[in-house]
């Protein structure tokens, strides 16, 4: 019955919800120490989605005391990323913005879950996936299973660097 309610539903007015300040705590991450387990794309979307529908899920759930649904939110974000083996920390924050975000948000609901932050988490994957590996010192993910997986992406993009470099030695 959710899940019918939940496509019967009309979406809020989103105008202007594009971001949520999880995502720059998540640059850090992926652009600046990519490196990280906690950087790795499972680790970026797994623990974002994960916590995002823990974070909607008990702000409709919990009674509307902040001190309670906050850390809930958070704390069983933590022991879901564990156990799934998504540990994001930013994925904490979503959570939290989940329960104590503005009614904006709050109307959202599980819609919440999908745009900003499976989209926005999305994003912030294709751009770290080019821009990480336009260098041959970089080269993100790094994790093996993951590397072959996104090899179409980031090949490319190595040879149009390699090509300017010739561009550049023979100029």
């Amino acid at each position: 019955m959710g899940i019918i309610a939940l496509c019967q539903t009309k979406l809020p007015d989103t105008d202007n919800l594009f971001l949520i300040g999880s995502f720059g705590a998540s640059s850090v991450l992926i652009y600046g120490n990519i490196q990280s387990p906690l950087a790795q794309p499972r680790n970026l979307i797994g623990g974002h989605v994960l916590c995002a529908i823990i974070g909607v899920t008990v702000c409709k759930l919990s009674p509307p005391v902040i001190w309670l649904s906050a850390p809930l939110a958070v704390a069983l974000s933590i022991i879901a990323m564990q156990i799934t083996k998504t540990l994001h920390p930013p994925g904490g924050a979503t959570a939290l913005i989940g329960v104590i975000g503005s009614e904006k948000i709050k109307a959202l609901g599980y819609w919440f879950v999908l745009s900003p932050v499976f989209s926005g988490a999305l994003i912030l994957l294709l751009i770290a996936l080019i821009f990480n590996n336009m260098t041959v010192n970089r080269k993100y993910p790094t994790d093996g299973r993951f590397s072959r997986t996104f090899k179409w992406m980031t090949d490319p993009t190595k040879k149009v660097v390699k090509s300017l470099r010739k561009k550049q030695i023979n100029h």
